[in-house]
């Protein structure tokens, strides 16, 4: 590796072109289905060629799908990221409020009818309700 590096550097200091590099460092993989020494006919390149395609078709759709490259995007400005965040923070606390209020509403409207109706057992456990906060309101103590 520090060959490489010196090499390198030596080749930028000329402004030398790189060479490339002698055919067993850069050795094309075997195939799996194929001996070492095999060489693929006309058909069998087209396949090979055709199941690459798919494959790279596949990776990036799956790519563009996960947007990945709208992320990295995000995470390379900081700024939008945090303008994003606090947005999203602000749109949760609202909805957060604004759905509580609608279950609120919601049970004090259905306790309002059940109160209305003048159940026996219902109506009784409302009209204590009523008495205790009523009570808390005027500051006495409720026992």
């Amino acid at each position: 590796m520090d060959n490489l590096n010196e090499e390198r550097n030596k080749r930028n200091e000329r402004n030398e072109p790189v060479k490339a590099r002698p055919p067993e460092e850069h050795a094309e993989p075997e195939h799996p289905d194929l001996p070492a020494n095999a060489s693929l006919t006309g058909d069998e390149e087209k396949r090979l060629i055709h199941h690459i395609h798919e494959k790279v078709s596949e990776i990036a759709t799956n790519i563009e799908r996960t947007q990945i490259a709208d992320y990295v995007t995000l995470m390379n400005k900081p700024r939008r990221l945090i303008f994003a965040n606090l947005i999203a923070g602000i749109s949760r606390g609202v909805g957060l409020g604004l759905g509580i209020t609608v279950f609120a509403g919601t049970i004090l409207y259905a306790l309002k009818a059940l109160g209305a109706l003048n159940l026996p057992i219902i109506g009784t456990y409302i009209a204590d309700l009523v008495e205790y906060v009523q009570f808390q309101l005027e500051g006495r103590r409720f026992y």
